[in-house]
């Protein structure tokens, strides 16, 4: 397994990494019900999978059905804990950030985590103030982090506005989570060069990419204008998003073991990466 450095954090870190939330979210992008025993247990045998095919990197969050998630990442990971890399979230509105840290490593079975993100969408000029304010949540999971209770803290965001330049430059934050994916490329425009993933390698911040896949959307789109069209492009959105050097880990989100080899066999195919930079040229080099 293809393994990284995760921004300045001197942490190394599996490439492919395991995403959280179709293991706590109920019918999510298809049939599946985390308080099913034979869902759980399948999520469960996945993750214990992916472990011995070398991913280190597991993603969760409260959010994902009420904890959930958290608690299926807590019952797989239990016995390897100590070499894989846990991160989990709290909500960017939460008032009691310590409470629910505590909740999150309870239900994680462990004392402490690797990475506490702040869980947003896109944050309002008005919301990163609150966040970066005296007092506010990452003061809060600043001091956490002076405890023990995390090692390393960062935040979630589906977008690329001006608060996201703000958290990576205030120099605070260790890891930046991002929406990235063959759809939405904004994060990296590499014809200006221009995006959050460039000012967060430049800064020494470690990125990751949600919605790896596209969360399904690529694969509605080619269903609606071929129907006909049966090739699985899993691996080719995945080696997309894998072919990026400003990308660390690509989250993907897995229920089988099937899925889990199937990706664990395109994060390992090097063949299959492209040249970010010639995919975006435009002109040839005279």
């Amino acid at each position: 397994m293809e393994t990284t450095q995760l921004g300045t954090t001197g942490v190394e870190v599996s490439r492919l990494g395991f995403g959280g939330a179709p293991a706590g979210l109920a019918q999510y992008l298809d049939d599946y019900e985390p308080s099913r025993d034979a869902d759980r247990e399948g999520v469960v045998a996945a993750m214990q999978r992916s472990v011995e095919l070398g991913v280190t990197y597991f993603d969760t969050a409260p959010g994902y059905g009420g904890g959930a998630g958290e608690s299926i990442y807590g019952e797989a990971l239990e016995d390897s804990r100590s070499d894989v890399f846990v991160a989990t979230k709290v909500s960017g509105d939460v008032e009691n950030v310590r409470g629910s840290v505590e909740r999150s490593l309870k239900l994680l079975r462990t004392d402490h985590v690797d990475l506490v993100q702040i869980h947003g969408n896109s944050y309002t000029e008005n919301q990163a103030n609150e966040i970066l304010a005296p007092g506010g949540i990452l003061e809060q999971l600043e001091s956490l982090k002076t405890e023990g209770l995390t090692r390393h803290v960062g935040f979630t965001s589906e977008d690329n506005n001006a608060a996201v330049f703000r958290f990576i430059t205030s120099g605070r934050f260790d890891v930046m989570q991002i929406s990235y994916n063959l759809l939405h490329q904004h994060p990296a425009e590499w014809t200006r060069p221009f995006g959050s993933l460039f000012e967060a390698r430049d800064a020494g911040v470690g990125t990751v990419t949600m919605r790896t896949l596209t969360s399904g959307i690529f694969q509605k789109w080619v269903s609606t204008v071929r129907p006909d069209d049966e090739y699985d492009y899993t691996s080719s959105l995945l080696q997309f998003v894998l072919s990026n050097p400003l990308v660390n880990v690509a989250l993907v989100g897995m229920r089988t073991v099937a899925e889990v080899e199937q990706n664990v066999k395109t994060a390992n195919d090097l063949s299959g990466r492209v040249d970010h930079e010639e995919l975006h040229r435009k002109y040839p080099e005279s």
